[in-house]
């Protein structure tokens, strides 16, 4: 486990030092490559990896688990639930908070693999100036084979992840090992007080550079994200006993090496490797950033999943890639979305140099909604007092506010991209959301009440024909709008009529024996049935595997699940201009319907028992 959570957990965070530094030397060359300038560099990094990562990140945000799972959705969802208790207006506040989290770590999965891979390839220029040439074209092999394999799933290549990254590490202390041992001054470095003389000596240039120090911290948020995975403990480990000294004996090498020789504070990774050592140190680089990246891809993966769980998005085309990891997905409308994006972004900015101003924004955005909606969990599920909450937040939020506002700085240099990509994604989020609440409410206006329906099959003698006719349908008070088109058009009814509802709960995975409730409607011999199933957002809605479960309950005892109908009722909308949402988000949310995967596909019905019935429904 521990071996797992190098492999996936610290691969962005792990290979921060290809390009934290460098950034930071290269951002504002107002920083002069002398003892208190490096000095301070280095204790800003230091302390914020101790601040941000080992005590926010390991220490509390760990503890914050939504039945083991982690990432700020499901951070959300667990704030929402001990929010409505109190105040559904505030929940639903939360839950916006958290998609907008989501939003900005779509745009996180755009700039991670770019510049990741990007800092790797730029080891050549190292080796060789003429083979600048080919980093960009050699960059988008890379990238386009990596989205290129995401079908196969990491299940296959998943078990050389952590030996990798392991390998990696021990190499990032042994390159700076050397140096630090060569000039042991630099430990002082590690001093907060450098931190707070550089603030005071140089305010303006320590700003811009706390711009380029968050990139240090980058892959923070997969700590928490990919929990329900590993576990606390194995994260916690590998953190402290690997990643943590690694990382800083790396940092403390590279600063090393910028006071004994300034010029190489373009470059002070690759430079800190002797000549024999540089050309294999790219090789296992891009090995790493590519770790790196199918980390931010996958998590992209769980994210739109997560979002489509809790009403966020379209029910997408996800296709399971392990028999026995349910986490691990595909969703290829995803997968090529992130990769026209990627090479678009690696083709603009050219360099990973250019690359790290659009780098923070989306990062540092995420850290302070998450530490928001960690406040919300903390007073109102564990009870923390107000001076509690005061010193969190002070600690924490001072922080984590100071980043984001350097980060904004850089909008104009490029930091406008990862803002453009969250307000379109947190746009479409909250527009489906919307759009998908008007579509209900109109819906249940043309199917009627259920009971009303059924009486009016008791009352009007309709035959009955063999058979098990299933209906998927979102609630039980209403009618659906196949029955009623099956019932209308030919003029018959099954012998046996089950309509399930599936729920999502804002919990990870439900148990089977808690998650099924059968209801007769009143009648326990008129055939008709109901079959409530409630998922978690982590558990697939297969809804066969529904009937399976219900077969042993003497209400669906005999279905003989093999040989069932299952009815759909397609909706077709139409654009009005009536109110409730303005029209250009309307024709968004039909354009996003339209592209929706099957419904009978989200719910693994079988096509060749599988009929599809439309409706005409005006948004």
């Amino acid at each position: 486990m521990l071996l797992g959570a190098l492999g996936v957990v610290y691969g962005d965070i792990g290979t921060s030092p290809l390009y934290a530094l460098k950034t930071v030397f290269t951002l504002d060359r107002g920083l002069v490559p002398d003892a208190p300038d490096v000095f301070g560099v280095i204790s800003l990094v230091f302390w914020s990896i101790i601040l941000v990562v080992s005590v926010k990140y390991v220490i509390f945000i760990l503890r914050a688990d939504n039945e083991g799972e982690g990432g700020v959705m499901a951070l959300a969802a667990l704030a929402r639930r001990a929010l409505l208790r109190a105040s559904e207006r505030r929940a639903a506040m939360v839950l916006a908070l958290g998609a907008l989290g989501a939003a900005l770590f779509y745009g996180d999965s755009v700039i991670t693999p770019a510049i990741s891979v990007l800092s790797a390839v730029e080891g050549l220029e190292v080796i060789s100036p003429g083979w600048a040439v080919v980093v960009l074209p050699v960059s988008a092999v890379i990238l386009t084979l990596l989205f290129a394999i995401q079908r196969w799933g990491t299940g296959r290549v998943g078990a050389v992840f952590g030996p990798i990254m392991l390998l990696w590490f021990a190499c990032l202390g042994v390159a700076g090992a050397p140096e630090v041992i060569r000039h042991p001054g630099v430990l002082a470095g590690l001093s907060p007080t450098y931190a707070a003389l550089f603030f005071i000596d140089h305010p303006v240039i320590a700003f811009v550079a706390m711009g380029a120090v968050v990139l240090a911290i980058t892959g923070a948020e997969a700590l928490y994200a990919d929990m329900g995975h590993f576990g606390r403990a194995p994260i916690r480990r590998a953190w402290f006993a690997i990643v943590f000294p690694a990382l800083t004996l790396n940092y403390l090498g590279q600063g090393a090496l910028i006071l004994r020789a300034p010029a190489s504070r373009d470059n002070p990774f690759f430079l800190l490797l002797p000549g024999w050592a540089q050309l294999p140190m790219v090789v296992l680089a891009t090995v790493a950033t590519v770790i790196a990246s199918q980390a931010v891809i996958s998590g992209a993966f769980s994210v739109s999943r997560e979002a489509m769980r809790l009403g966020f998005l379209p029910h997408l085309r996800i296709r399971q890639t392990s028999r026995r990891e349910y986490g691990q997905i595909y969703a290829p409308g995803v997968n090529w979305g992130l990769f026209v994006a990627v090479l678009l972004v690696v083709f603009a900015f050219g360099s990973s140099t250019n690359l790290a101003a659009a780098y923070g924004v989306a990062v540092t955005g995420t850290f302070l909604i998450t530490t928001t909606l960690f406040l919300v969990v903390a007073r109102v599920l564990w009870r923390w007092t107000t001076w509690q909450l005061a010193l969190f937040a002070v600690v924490f939020g001072s922080i984590e506010l100071t980043f984001f506002t350097a980060n904004l700085a850089k909008v104009t240099h490029g930091g406008w991209l990862t803002l453009l990509i969250a307000i379109i994604v947190f746009t479409v989020l909250l527009t489906w959301r919307r759009g998908a609440e008007l579509v209900t409410s109109r819906r249940i206006e043309r199917e009627g009440p259920l009971a009303d329906f059924i009486d009016t099959l008791h009352a009007t003698n309709i035959p009955w024909v063999p058979g098990t006719a299933v209906f998927p349908h979102p609630n039980k008070e209403t009618t659906p709008l196949a029955l009623r088109a099956n019932v209308a058009h030919n003029h018959v009814r099954h012998d046996r009529i089950v309509i399930i509802t599936g729920r999502t709960a804002n919990v990870p995975h439900i148990p089977w024996e808690q998650r099924l409730t059968i209801d007769d409607l009143g009648d326990p011999n008129d055939g008709i049935i109901h079959i409530t199933a409630v998922f978690g957002f982590q558990d697939p809605t297969d809804f066969p595997e529904v009937l399976c479960r219900a077969a042993t309950h003497p209400l669906a005892k005999g279905i003989d699940v093999d040989q069932v109908s299952y009815f759909v009722s397609r909706i077709t909308l139409r654009c009005t201009r009536s109110p409730g949402m303005a029209t250009w988000r309307k024709r968004l949310f039909i354009a996003l319907a339209h592209n929706a995967a099957s419904h009978a596909e989200f719910l693994h019905l079988p096509d060749e028992r599988t009929i599809v019935l439309s409706a005409e429904v005006p948004v």
